[in-house]
């Protein structure tokens, strides 16, 4: 298992795409943070992952962009660490990430997200994602 570099539309703008496991690899062995850029609302409803620092990109009402995700993603950073950002399906960490890289950080997108890719029904949860490799999680 391997970082590899972003898709060539984002190259060069975050540290790359890692897949579930090699995320979790790295924070157990103390090389990385994991970062929760979901809603509070999604940890609470659908999960989360026990020891992940959550810095919600966006919250609710509306999505609006949270005000203190800068300083919240630097205070995660704090001691150098490269940082590994999880949200529901990989596409919102990517942005995470970007903002991350633009603020001096080492970041890089778990593929597939908590959730997973979609399935033939279009639906999450059930093909892929950090839950279906059966890494740690919890549900209230």
């Amino acid at each position: 298992m391997q970082a590899r570099p972003p898709a060539p539309a984002h190259l060069g703008t975050y540290a790359g795409d890692v897949s579930p496991q090699l995320a979790w690899q790295w924070v157990q062995a103390g090389e990385a943070v994991l970062v929760d850029v979901r809603t509070d609302a999604e940890r609470e409803w659908v999960g989360f992952v026990p020891g992940a620092q959550p810095v919600a990109w966006k919250q609710w009402p509306g999505m609006a962009p949270n005000p203190q995700f800068d300083a919240a993603i630097r205070q995660a950073a704090a001691g150098g660490h490269k940082l590994v950002l999880l949200c529901r399906s990989g596409v919102r960490s990517i942005v995470a990430a970007q903002r991350a890289t633009e603020l001096g950080l080492t970041a890089y997108n778990i593929l597939e997200g908590f959730e997973g890719d979609l399935d033939a029904q279009a639906q999450r949860g059930r093909k892929g994602g950090w839950r279906q490799h059966g890494l740690p999680w919890r549900q209230n």
